[in-house]
């Protein structure tokens, strides 16, 4: 059961993304911020501290690939960023305790740490012009409040999904 919930809730998770793009653009609150969704990049991270590290870094290299395909004109950014993070995270768990308010702000640090290395890579190949201090003005600062906002919302039923699968994992 457990090889077609996770596929399906990240699945839903990359679709979610798109659609709250789609559906709440920033212009309706009459901003020039950038609202990014990293819904799923929380989903990886809360598998990689609840299930296990190899899962976590093997969905961020499969989303992260699915991720460059459709939105972005560079293969391979998000493909790096994805299980890199994944990785420096489940390094830092085995150093922390692995609780919900621990793993949700470690959470917010890495896709704060996802956003300024595709922004730096991104200023690196020329894509942006954008300043740095402009960028965390406009774009850094409001997606990580809306990130943040995600976590509050989506921590303790990732907490416990991952552990009813990682219980599963272990009785099979």
């Amino acid at each position: 059961m457990i090889r077609f919930l996770l596929p399906a809730l990240f699945a839903l998770l990359f679709i979610l993304e798109s659609l709250f793009v789609e559906l709440l653009p920033a212009e309706l609150f009459n901003s020039d911020r950038i609202l990014v969704p990293h819904f799923l990049m929380v989903g990886i991270l809360f598998l990689t501290a609840y299930l296990s590290p190899r899962h976590g870094i093997l969905y961020g290299i499969i989303f992260g690939l699915l991720f460059d395909v459709v939105y972005t004109e560079i293969i391979g950014i998000y493909l790096f960023m994805f299980p890199f993070i994944a990785y420096l995270f489940a390094n830092m768990m085995r150093i922390l305790q692995t609780n919900v308010l621990i793993v949700s702000i470690l959470s917010l640090l890495g896709i704060a740490l996802l956003e300024v290395g595709v922004y730096e890579l991104m200023l690196l190949i020329k894509i942006t012009d954008l300043d740095f201090s402009t960028y965390v003005k406009i774009r850094l600062v409001p997606t990580l409040i809306l990130n943040l906002a995600f976590i509050i919302l989506a921590a303790y039923p990732f907490k416990k999904q991952f552990e009813n699968a990682a219980d599963r994992l272990r009785n099979d």
